[in-house]
Parts: C-alpha cells; sequence; structure tokens
C-alpha cells in the first residue's frame, strides 16, 4: 500500500469517527434534562374547598397545577387564557392531570363570568373552581414555598406544581449556564407567573412534562432519578385516558 492510498484511508476514518465522537460529546450535554425537584413537601390538602356541585377536588394522588385567583377571577382573565392555552391544551387527558383554582366564598358570579370566557374554546373537563373561606386560601397559600405574595382580593398570578404526593415541585437552581459561568448567586423557580408567557411556554410546560415522564416511568419501573432525555420528554399514549 502506497502513501496516498494511506492518507486517503486515514481520512476517510477520521471523517467517519469526528461525527461520532462529536455526537458522544454533545449527548449528554444537550439531551438530558435534571428530575423536576422537590421545592417543598406536605403541601396543604384542598378539603376544606368544594366545587359548585359540593364536591371535594383532592391535591393527593393527582398532578395538580394549583392557582389562586381571588374574589374578583375576572381580573385574572389573561392570566386564565395563558394556562388554559399553554399548559392545559397540552396536557388535558393525562391521567391524573388537573388545574385546581381556590377562590373565595362569594365570588361565584365573578367565576361564573370567567368560565364563560374560557368555555368559548373548549370544555373544562380537568380544570376545577373551588370555594373556600379567605382564611383557607391564606393557610393553603402559606404552605407553599414562594417569594409571591397573595393580593388584597387573595388572588395571584403565579401558579404552582403539585405532584401526586402533595410536594411542591419546580427548580431549586433556575440559572441560565452564562449565569452558572459567569458564578452568579443561586436562585430557583417554586411558581409560575402566567403573565409570562415565555415563563410558562418554555420552562412550566417543560416542568410539566418532566414530571409526567417521571411518573409514567415509575409504573414502568425504568424510573432514573438522575437524567431526562428529550424522547422521554414526548406525551406517550399510555398516560391518556
Amino acid at each position: 500500500m502506497n502513501f496516498k492510498s494511506i492518507r486517503k484511508t486515514a481520512i476517510l476514518v477520521i471523517l467517519f469517527f469526528l461525527p461520532v465522537v462529536f455526537l458522544l460529546f454533545l449527548y449528554p450535554s444537550k439531551h438530558n434534562y435534571n428530575t423536576l425537584e422537590i421545592i417543598k413537601g406536605d403541601i396543604l390538602e384542598t378539603s376544606a374547598f368544594t366545587t359548585e356541585d359540593g364536591e371535594t377536588i383532592g391535591l393527593e394522588n393527582n398532578l395538580t397545577v394549583l392557582g389562586f385567583f381571588g374574589s374578583n377571577p375576572m381580573d385574572k382573565a389573561t392570566a386564565a387564557l395563558n394556562l388554559k392555552e399553554l399548559i392545559y391544551d397540552k396536557f388535558k387527558g393525562f391521567k391524573r392531570f388537573q388545574i385546581l383554582i381556590l377562590v373565595p366564598n362569594g365570588s361565584e358570579a365573578q367565576v361564573k363570568l370567567l368560565k364563560q370566557e374560557l368555555l368559548k374554546y373548549d370544555v373544562l373537563k380537568y380544570w376545577h373552581f373551588a370555594y373556600g373561606d379567605q382564611q383557607e386560601i391564606v393557610n393553603v397559600f402559606n404552605s407553599l414555598k414562594t417569594r409571591e405574595g397573595l393580593d388584597k382580593n387573595f388572588g395571584t398570578d403565579h401558579v404552582f406544581i403539585i405532584d401526586k404526593e402533595r410536594n411542591q415541585r419546580g427548580r431549586l437552581d433556575d440559572r441560565t449556564e452564562r449565569e452558572i459561568e459567569k458564578e452568579k448567586p443561586v436562585y430557583g423557580l417554586s411558581s409560575y407567573d402566567c403573565i409570562e408567557v415565555s415563563e410558562i411556554k418554555n420552562k412550566m410546560s417543560e416542568d410539566m412534562r418532566i414530571l409526567f415522564t417521571e411518573y409514567r416511568q415509575k409504573r414502568k419501573g425504568t424510573f432514573d432519578s438522575s437524567t431526562r432525555r428529550a424522547e422521554d420528554l414526548k406525551p406517550q399514549d399510555d398516560e391518556q385516558n
């Protein structure tokens, strides 16, 4: 074999293996996701609240998006519509998924108006409004970890992810890669602002998919608490009703 043949063979080998090596380095950093972390445990159960039909909607054994719309729920119409379009419409029908909005007693008329607005687009089969007294709302809210507060009407634009064991889920470290490189102080993400479309569309939607993946893999016995791959974040048929 002459020098030209050897060089040609070497070049072909390098051209073949270089992309493979590159992908091996790229794969772990680009396509793995951490599990959705537990921010706080033992979130207060919502047994003190009932729907208009007298039904109690609990947190236990459900994957819940929990919200507080206050005594004037129509003030939260923008937040509600964003939540419906970007979260509810994507995850409705997944096993044990629900959106639960707690509102004070006496806000029934406002809730009816908001429902009419939401019902223009879909039936709210997995979306519940539950009523209770103001102190009970404060009690549930205070059991959550958040830097936000309720407004004077006992409402907020922020919503919370609660798992089946009544743990509040989120991100203990929500820094960007650039912020980590610059060693910026650690900050978390314990609630999601429904007015901020990018936060709901990108962060919350991703976090919900990761959480559903965790429970699906637990059922299958394939749960890995260390990483999540991008393909695992796609909705699966066995998650549907």
